[in-house]
C-alpha cells in the first residue's frame, strides 16, 4: 500500500494498495493529476482490510470503520474487512472512528473488484488547553504548534449560537517527516485546489484541532471570526518552505484536502487565519502521473507486505513509502516528468534495500509491470499448517494470527482449515507467535511460539481450543453495575515500566447514552505488575472512571486477585473489590469491585 510521504521533493506516492493492474489500459483509465477536473462521481466495487492501532501500536477493537456507507468494527487485534462495496474510484474512502481519538482517515484510487489495505494509527484526543470563549485565548505545544482565538470566536456547532463558557482545545501536530506519517494522517496527501483540479500536496505540517464545551458539546469558529493557527517547519524541511504558502482543510466526505487560504513564513512557522476546525495542512500543490508495480520473487510468485519506497533520484530522504498487498502490487502518484528511483525492502525493519531501479516519468501514467527479486538478494520462507477445532476437524471459518517484529498479520483460513503463505526475513531466522481462531465458536489457540526459517517451514497442527477470544469489563460503583464487552466495545493493555514497580494498566471504553447525549464511558485500573501470575494477588494502584467525578484515594489497601495470565496475544483476567475515598471536605466512600478478561498486547 503506497501512502502519501513527502519531504523536500515533489515525491509523493499516494495510492492505497488495491489489486494487480492487469494491463496498462486500466491504469490509463485514471486520470493523471495534470490540471483534471476533479471526478468523484465514477463508481466502482472494491473491498479494504487493515489493522487499526494507536500511536504506540497497540491494537484498538472495537472502532467503528465505515466505507462505501457500509460499517464494520474492529476486532480485539484491531483488525477490519469490509468487501465489494460501491466507493468513488479517484478517492475512495475508508473512515476509522473511535472516543477519544482523532478520526483515521485513508484514501485511495480505486480498481474495480480490487481490495485495499491499511495500517491506520489513531491520534489521541487529549486536551491540551481552555479558555474562556468571551475573552478568547492561546493554546501552545510544546513542539511549536499554537491556536490563538479572538474574543467571542466560538459558537454552539449544532445551533450556531455564542457559547461564552470554558472552550476545551484538543490539538495535535502531525510532522510530515515522521516515520509513521503515512499510518497517522489523514487522506493520502491529494487535494482540491481553488479552481478545482486535483494535485499531489507538498506537505510542510499538519494540525488536528476539535473544540468541545464543558458539557463535552462541539464547538466551531463563529461566522465572521478567524482563528490563527502557527504550524512549526521541520527544520529538515525549513530551508526548502516558500515565504507563502496555501492552507489545505481536510473534507472528511470526500477523503481529500481542500485549499482554503495561505500561511506565511516567520522564522521556522507558519503562520495563518482558518475560519472552521478538523485538519489543517501547509502545502504546495503538484502535477502527477499515476504509477504501479508488482513485487514477485523469481519464480513468478508474488511478495505481499514488502516495502516500496520510490524517491527523487539524487534525493533518498525525499521518499513516498508504501507496502504491498497479497498479491504484490503497489501503486502511487509520482511526480511527473522526473527522475525517480525505485527500491524495494522486505519490511520497515530491514535497513538494506534487495532491489533498486531508476525510471523517468513523463506526462504520462506510468506502470513498471512485475519487479522480480533476485532469489539470491531475499531470504524468503514458506510458511504452511492447519487449524483444527476443539473437535478435531477444520477450522472453515477462522484465521491464523501472526505477530512479527510488534506487527499484527492475519492470513484467512481455506475450506480445509490450511494457511500457506511466503514471508521474508531480514536476516537468519525470525521469532515469530502464531494464534489459530476459529470464529464459529469464539475459540482461539493459546499463542504458539514458531521460528520461522528460510526456505519451508511446516508448522505443527494448531488447535484453535480451551482459550475464549471473548474479552469483557464488568464493574460496580456503589451497587451500580456496568458492563462492557468486545468486540463492540474497546480495551486496552498496557505496561507501564515508568513507575517503580511497574504497572500493568487496563482500559474499558464504551459510547453510552443519557438524556439524549451521547458520551463515552470509560473505566481504568492499574495495579503491580512484578510477581504476576494466576492465584496473585497485585496491589491495585490506579483508579479512574467516568462515573467518579471526584477525586479519589485508596484509604484501604485492594488487591486485584489475578485468575487468568497468558502470554503475549494471550490474555489477564481478574477481579477485585473494596472501598476507596472521595477528596475532602466530604470524603466520600466509594464501593466499587469489578471484573475482567482483556488481551495482553505486550
Amino acid at each position: 500500500m503506497l501512502q502519501s510521504l513527502l519531504k523536500k521533493s515533489f515525491l509523493i506516492l499516494s495510492v492505497a494498495t488495491l489489486g494487480l493492474w492487469s494491463c496498462q489500459k486500466e491504469i490509463d483509465d485514471f486520470p493523471s493529476g495534470n490540471g483534471n477536473t476533479a471526478d468523484l462521481s465514477t463508481k466502482v466495487n472494491s473491498s479494504a482490510s487493515g489493522f487499526v492501532t494507536d500511536e504506540s501500536n497497540t491494537p484498538v477493537s472495537g472502532a467503528l470503520v465505515t466505507m462505501g456507507g457500509q460499517t464494520t468494527t474492529t476486532d480485539s487485534y484491531g483488525y477490519f474487512v469490509i468487501r465489494n462495496v460501491q466507493v468513488s474510484k479517484n478517492a475512495a474512502v475508508v473512515t476509522v472512528k473511535k472516543t477519544g481519538y482523532f478520526p483515521g482517515i485513508k484514501t485511495y484510487l480505486a480498481t474495480a473488484n480490487k481490495s485495499a489495505f491499511f495500517r491506520i494509527q489513531l491520534i489521541a484526543k487529549t486536551t491540551q488547553g481552555t479558555f474562556n470563549g468571551v475573552t478568547g485565548g492561546n493554546v501552545t505545544l510544546s513542539n511549536g504548534l499554537s491556536v490563538t482565538f479572538p474574543a467571542n470566536a466560538v459558537v454552539n456547532a449544532s445551533t450556531g449560537s455564542a457559547y461564552n463558557g470554558t472552550v476545551n482545545v484538543a490539538i495535535s501536530y502531525i510532522n510530515p517527516t515522521a516515520s509513521n506519517i503515512n499510518s497517522i494522517m489523514p487522506g493520502d496527501l491529494r487535494g482540491i485546489n481553488s479552481s478545482g483540479a486535483l494535485k499531489i500536496l507538498q506537505s510542510y505540517g499538519m494540525a488536528a484541532v476539535e473544540l468541545t464545551g464543558s458539557n463535552g458539546e462541539l464547538l466551531q469558529i463563529a461566522t465572521g471570526k478567524k482563528a490563527t493557527l502557527s504550524f512549526p517547519i521541520p527544520s529538515s524541511i525549513s530551508s526548502t518552505a516558500p515565504a507563502s504558502i496555501p492552507l489545505w482543510y481536510f473534507d472528511e466526505t470526500v477523503g481529500l484536502w481542500k485549499e482554503e487560504g495561505s500561511a506565511v513564513k516567520n522564522g521556522n512557522t507558519y503562520v495563518g487565519d482558518v475560519s472552521h476546525f478538523s485538519f489543517w495542512n501547509c502545502d504546495m500543490p503538484n502535477d502527477y502521473v499515476q504509477f504501479n508495480c508488482t513485487v514477485v520473487d523469481a519464480s513468478g510468485n508474488p511478495m505481499p507486505y514488502v516495502l516500496v519506497k520510490v524517491s527523487i533520484v539524487g534525493s533518498p530522504y525525499n521518499a513516498g513509502y508504501g507496502l504491498t498487498d497479497s498479491s504484490g502490487y503497489t501503486g502511487g502518484a509520482v511526480p511527473n516528468n522526473a527522475a525517480l528511483n525505485l527500491e524495494v525492502f522486505t519490511n520497515y525493519n530491514c535497513g538494506t534495500a534487495v532491489y533498486s531501479q531508476q525510471f523517468n516519468t513523463t506526462n504520462t501514467n506510468i506502470s513498471l509491470g512485475n519487479i522480480v527479486i533476485p532469489a539470491s538478494v531475499i531470504n524468503q520462507a514458506n510458511v504452511s499448517g492447519n487449524v483444527i477445532n476443539c473437535s478435531g476437524g477444520a477450522v472453515n471459518n477462522g484465521s491464523l494470527i501472526v505477530q512479527r517484529n510488534n506487527q499484527f498479520f492475519r492470513y484467512n483460513l481455506d475450506a480445509s482449515g490450511a494457511f500457506d503463505f511466503n514471508v521474508i526475513l531480514c536476516s537468519g531466522a525470525e521469532n515469530v507467535t502464531l494464534i489459530g481462531e476459529d470464529f464459529t465458536t469464539a475459540q482461539q489457540s493459546t499463542p504458539v511460539n514458531f521460528t520461522i526459517n528460510s526456505g519451508a517451514n511446516t508448522v505443527p497442527t494448531i488447535q484453535a481450543c480451551g482459550t475464549s477470544a471473548v474479552q469483557f469489563y464488568n464493574y460496580s460503583i456503589n451497587g451500580t453495575n456496568y458492563t462492557m464487552s468486545s468486540p463492540v466495545d474497546s480495551f486496552y493493555y498496557y505496561i507501564n515500566t515508568q513507575n517503580n514497580p511497574a504497572q500493568i494498566v487496563i482500559n474499558g471504553n464504551t459510547m453510552s447514552t443519557s438524556g439524549g447525549s451521547t458520551f463515552s464511558r470509560y473505566m481504568t485500573i492499574g495495579f503491580d505488575e512484578p510477581g504476576i501470575a494466576v492465584g496473585s494477588a497485585q496491589p491495585m494502584r490506579m483508579f479512574f472512571s467516568s462515573d467518579v467525578t471526584d477525586s479519589t484515594n485508596f484509604s484501604t489497601p485492594i488487591n486485584v486477585n489475578i485468575t487468568e495470565y497468558g502470554p503475549v496475544g494471550g490474555f489477564v483476567a481478574g477481579n477485585y473489590s473494596g472501598t476507596i475515598t472521595g477528596g475532602a471536605p466530604l470524603n466520600t466512600p466509594y464501593i466499587i469491585s469489578g471484573s475482567f478478561r482483556i488481551r495482553r498486547s505486550q
